[in-house]
């Protein structure tokens, strides 16, 4: 009895140590499952939670607490039960993303579902883990792939998308329309008041041509100032060209930024499918090409694709391709426009004009690829030449024209705010030997739009001794006002203010008005375009004007045709104290190219 009990005994201390073991090791394992880094819950049959550890009670205690309130269970919560039931029925396992919402705060979790059955009863056992960093930063990715930063629209990369998936399930039966759309003047606009307000400006433009866009339609900005609008479906043309119309009228009326009033336009050009390609690139070329017939024709407009304009834009990329062959071959030279004293009848100075020889050697004006240039960027490249046609002639004009003569060149507008290539060329001229006798001529909007030009460039070219004028004075963005802020030397008087001013009172008084500022202010005047006697007589007799350039001078010469023997400076007395008085002359032209 005394073994037995014994016995007994130890079988007892036994089955305790070894319930205190189970016991330990139990309170191991939740220890572990309440420590583990995920968020760890078990749901029954009904979907209620038995367990959680505590990243799941951090992760999603606002579902949990939801799920057990008295009152009814939000969607989310009602999301998450009907879930688990779901996985539990079917008896599959899935991997799905779930987003919990608390306050303003928003969570996304990847969670891992898996269905178990444990003693006869189902369970679901869910592990979730926070992503809602790594989906930011997934959706800033995208979002910088496909969005366009500044306006949120979407980028080329999303329209050309839809595009082609449009054409894909096409049946022959579908039709929609591609509208490219590019801001007028925006580099202007960005010049005078400034990258800000330029940015801000097309965000503005990006919500005024979103509005009344159906969802099957798409707005996209593809590049700085350019959209691409894709309508679809579309029933007519005429459906087209009415709501294209609403846009354009929408556009006229000003924006307002940072006390600003702004106007700006949009020209855009539109091709149809199927009429006008069956693919997005030819469609998105045509539309393009319609745009710059717009460009061309004044601006703020619209028009559709037709076939004329391909061969526009073929002739037009044929020219271009000649330009960089041109430039490659060093194939353009300079003709020399004289600038007379109407006084004394002698030259003063002479204006660089650049010509291209074609490929049959035949001279073209600037008309036909100045302004190709400036938008292909080849302008920097071609007035470096023209640069070095001067100095390698220089021996011939100073015979021909005489070494006091100031030689003058172009600079476009594009250029005048550049510092990456005003200085070079500052330092070009300087290297001459004679920088002096150099006039450089930019266009007014150099001085009056918000460049680097008259604070950074202007001293450097002071420093050197170079001239400053201001060419075509009168027809771009300044006005009488803007003059006393401007230091040039010089300011040519535009020709549209100078042909027959003897028949017109009104460019008299705008004649007078700008020759006593420019005097005030010590700045030469110079009559651009003169073509007839009679204008020269007016200049004479009506104003202390002292200069003048025009056809009734002198054509553009070229040093070659001349004869060292004969300078043009005698040449040109000679000629202008034996014309008669009504000598008739062929009328002037500047689109005829006589002048760049």
């Amino acid at each position: 009895m005394h073994s037995a009990n014994k016995h007994a005994f130890q079988a007892a201390a036994i089955a305790a140590e070894n319930e205190s073991a189970i016991d330990s090791e139990l309170n191991i394992l939740r220890d572990v499952f309440r420590l583990l880094p995920a968020g760890v819950t078990v749901q029954d049959e009904r979907g209620e939670f038995l367990l959680a550890n505590d990243a799941a009670m951090t992760l999603l205690q606002p579902t949990l607490l939801q799920m057990t309130a008295a009152e009814p269970a939000p969607s989310q919560a009602g999301d998450r039960r009907e879930t688990c039931l779901e996985l539990l029925r079917s008896g599959r396992a899935a991997v799905l993303e779930e987003a919990v919402t608390s306050g303003q705060t928003k969570q996304i979790f990847l969670t891992s579902h898996r269905p178990v059955r444990i003693a006869d009863r189902n369970f679901l056992l869910s592990s979730s883990a926070d992503i809602t960093e790594q989906k930011a930063f997934e959706d800033q990715l995208f979002r910088s792939a496909y969005y366009d930063e500044l306006t949120g629209l979407p980028t080329r990369r999303v329209i050309e998308h839809r595009v082609n998936s449009l054409l894909q399930r096409d049946d022959g039966q579908g039709h929609f329309a591609l509208a490219f759309l590019d801001v007028d003047n925006f580099k202007h606009i960005n010049d005078y008041y400034g990258h800000t307000i330029g940015d801000s400006l097309l965000v503005e433009m990006a919500k005024r041509l979103g509005l009344d866009l159906r969802e099957s339609d798409i707005l996209s900005r593809i590049s700085g100032d350019e959209f691409v609008l894709l309508l679809n479906p579309i029933q007519s043309e005429s459906e087209v060209a009415e709501f294209i119309a609403f846009i354009l009228q929408r556009m006229k009326a000003p924006f307002f930024i940072d006390d600003s009033e702004i106007f700006a336009s949009t020209s855009i050009g539109v091709s149809l499918y199927p009429e006008h390609g069956r693919s997005y690139d030819v469609l998105r070329q045509n539309a393009d090409i319609a745009m710059y017939r717009v460009k061309n024709s004044g601006r703020g407009a619209a028009a559709f694709f037709d076939s004329s304009m391909e061969r526009e834009a073929q002739a037009r990329t044929k020219v271009e391709q000649s330009l960089r062959l041109a430039i490659l071959e060093k194939r353009f030279c300079c003709a020399f426009q004289t600038k007379v004293d109407i006084r004394t009848k002698e030259v003063k100075g002479i204006e660089a004009l650049v010509r291209l020889r074609d490929d049959e050697g035949v001279i073209q004006a600037p008309g036909t690829f100045i302004n190709l240039a400036v938008e292909l960027g080849l302008i920097d490249e071609l007035t470096h030449l023209v640069l070095a046609e001067i100095v390698k002639s220089i021996d011939l004009i100073n015979e021909t024209f005489g070494p006091d003569t100031t030689i003058s060149i172009n600079v476009a507008a594009k250029q005048a705010g550049n510092s990456e290539f005003m200085r070079p060329f500052a330092q070009a001229i300087e290297a001459t030997g004679f920088p002096k006798r150099f006039m450089v001529e930019v266009t007014e909007d150099a001085f009056v739009t918000k460049t680097h030009f008259q604070d950074e460039i202007l001293p450097i070219f002071r420093r050197l001794g170079v001239g400053i004028s201001i060419d075509d004075f009168g027809i771009g963005y300044s006005s009488l006002s803007a003059l006393a802020d401007i230091t040039a030397d010089e300011i040519k008087i535009d020709r549209s203010f100078i042909t027959d001013i003897h028949k017109r009172p009104r460019s008299q008084g705008i004649l007078r008005a700008i020759e006593s500022l420019s005097e005030a202010l010590g700045m030469t005047v110079v009559a651009e375009g003169i073509e007839t006697f009679e204008e020269l007589a007016y200049l004479q007799a009506a104003t202390k004007i002292r200069y003048a350039q025009g056809y009734y001078f002198s054509r553009p010469i070229f040093l070659e045709d001349l004869k060292p023997a004969i300078p043009l400076a005698s040449e040109a007395r000679a000629s202008l104290s034996s014309r008669p008085a009504q000598e008739s002359r062929p009328v002037y032209s500047r689109s005829g190219g006589y002048r760049r």
